[in-house]
C-alpha cells in the first residue's frame, strides 16, 4: 500500500477502555503511526476507572499532520469529544478529503455533531442509535464500512473493528496475519 497516514486516537475522561486499548494496541502491532491525544490532562480516566497516559495533549498538536482519526466510545468521553471544536473540525476535514474517519460505540454521535453522517451507513451502540442524525443506521453487521467511514457497535466487536482498520490501511493479508498471530477468529469484514 501507499504510505499510511498518522492516526489520531483522542481520549477524554470517561472513554471506553476496551475500545481504546484494543484499537491502539492492534494498530501499533500492525506498525501504524498512532498518536493518543488527551482532550484534557495527559492522564485520562476511563469509564471503568482505568487510567491511561496519552502521548500528547490535543491542544498542543498540529492536527494537519493526521490523515485518519479513530474515535473510541464511552458516553462521558464521547460527550466531551462532541464539544471539542478542533476535533470536530479535524473530523470534517478528513471526511471532506475522503480520509478515514472511524468511530465505535457512542462515538458515532461525534460524527453526527460534525455533520458528516447524513447519507452514510453507520452503526453504534444500541443505546445511542436514535442520536445519529440523518445517518442510515444499521443494527448489523457489528462493523459497518461506508466509503471512508468505519463504525462499530461497542466493546464486544472492538477486535473486529481494529482489524477492519488494519485491513483498510495495510490490506487484508496483513489483517489476517495479525489476527492469526493474536489467535483471533473474527468474521470477515463486510464492504
Amino acid at each position: 500500500m501507499n504510505q499510511t497516514p498518522k492516526i489520531l486516537v483522542p481520549l477524554a475522561d470517561g472513554f471506553e477502555e476496551i475500545e481504546a486499548v484494543t484499537v491502539i494496541d492492534v494498530l501499533r502491532r500492525a506498525g501504524l503511526d498512532v498518536t493518543v491525544a488527551a482532550l484534557g490532562d495527559l492522564q485520562v480516566r476511563g469509564a471503568h476507572e482505568m487510567t491511561l497516559q496519552a502521548d500528547a495533549v490535543l491542544a498542543d498538536l498540529d492536527l494537519s499532520v493526521f490523515g485518519a482519526v479513530c474515535l473510541p466510545g464511552g458516553m462521558e468521553g464521547t460527550l466531551a469529544m462532541m464539544e471539542d471544536e478542533r476535533l470536530l473540525g479535524l473530523v470534517r476535514d478528513l471526511h471532506g478529503r475522503g480520509s478515514l474517519v472511524s468511530a465505535i460505540c457512542a462515538a458515532p454521535m461525534v460524527l453526527a455533531r460534525a455533520g458528516i453522517e447524513a447519507g452514510q451507513q453507520v452503526t453504534s451502540h444500541p443505546a445511542v442509535r436514535e442520536r445519529l442524525g440523518e445517518a442510515e443506521v444499521c443494527s448489523e453487521p457489528r462493523v459497518v464500512r461506508s466509503g471512508a467511514l468505519i463504525t462499530s457497535q461497542g466493546p464486544g466487536p472492538s477486535m473486529e473493528f481494529a482489524l477492519a482498520l488494519v485491513e483498510e490501511f495495510c490490506g487484508a493479508a496483513t489483517a489476517e496475519e495479525l489476527a492469526a498471530a493474536m489467535v483471533v477468529a473474527v468474521p470477515p469484514p463486510t464492504r
